[in-house]
């Protein structure tokens, strides 16, 4: 065990509801400020799409070189410009799909009046050469998770239940959809805290839950290592997973929702919040619980 006072004291004031360490397959610390309950987990809904978009890929549903004027051929706009010609499902992972700007956001999306994103989300200006800008948009992600669903005729939640929840113990959830019903893949999957850990417990364990491999270790570590560089601290980004501090890889969702792979310590730990400074939040993870692994 390890002594989270320390955690505690900086997280208490930060509005963290939950945190869980495991390592070398023990759980080693545990404190909640309040009783289990399913959350928004905001962003850290994209590592799961990240998980979909892999197991697609090993079923033969679709390929990350694939361009998009493919995949979505019935969405593009009237005039389709050189860098969208260009951008394959790959750059829909990596927040280099060439926009230049975020498009389906949090506060934006109660308000568009097409119901049909796709088309509004192809339609935004591709400004520069895909794979070149890391720009953080939804749209990549909400693409990636829709095109996984057209090509298995199912929403990601029922996509998942036999390949990922369900093994793994995790009964049917709760996950946002867009106006026509398809599930969201950038965001609004509600989960627990241990539902959460469990997803980077499986990461730590390059895919496979139980003895079964739910998702393939060569995805789980191509997600969970540096794809591009990123805008933000220099730790790159993966496969809709961020890098960070240590050699970590992170699902990082809005408020301080993160399940935090520390591979080098072979451990994983996993914060639910409620917090508007969630970068302090992360930094108490790496002063006060890192340093005692």
């Amino acid at each position: 065990m390890i002594d989270l006072r320390g955690f505690i004291d900086a997280a208490t004031p930060l509005r963290a509801l939950g945190v869980v360490v495991t390592q070398n397959g023990q759980e080693i610390a545990r404190h909640t400020w309040e009783g289990a309950c399913r959350r928004n987990i905001y962003s850290a809904t994209k590592s799961f799409t990240s998980a979909a978009v892999g197991i697609a890929v090993r079923e033969g549903l679709l390929s990350l070189e694939e361009k998009l004027t493919d995949a979505f051929a019935e969405d593009m706009p009237a005039e389709v410009s050189e860098n969208l010609q260009k951008a394959t499902v790959r750059d829909l992972l990596t927040m280099c799909l060439g926009q230049g700007k975020g498009f389906l956001m949090g506060e934006d999306r109660p308000y568009y009046a097409d119901p049909d994103w796709a088309k509004l989300a192809l339609a935004q200006p591709f400004v520069y050469e895909p794979g070149t800008r890391f720009v953080y948009n939804n749209t990549g992600p909400y693409l990636a998770g829709l095109l996984v669903q057209r090509r298995a005729g199912c929403d990601l939640v029922h996509y998942l239940l036999p390949r990922l929840f369900t093994p793994m113990g995790i009964q049917r959830p709760t996950w946002e959809t867009d106006p026509l019903g398809n599930n969201f893949g950038a965001g609004g999957l509600f989960l627990t805290l241990d539902e959460l850990h469990k997803f980077g417990l499986l990461y730590l364990q390059d895919g496979c839950w139980n003895g079964r491999q739910l998702v393939p270790a060569e995805w789980v570590r191509a997600s969970t290592s540096r794809q591009v560089e990123n805008d933000r601290d220099g730790y790159g980004y993966g496969y809709l997973f961020w890098g960070g501090e240590e050699g970590s890889f992170r699902a990082d969702g809005k408020y301080g929702q993160f399940s935090i792979l520390l591979r080098e310590k072979n451990a994983v730990v996993t914060i639910t919040a409620e917090s508007r400074a969630a970068g302090k939040l992360l930094h108490a993870v790496f002063t006060e619980i890192f340093p005692q692994l």
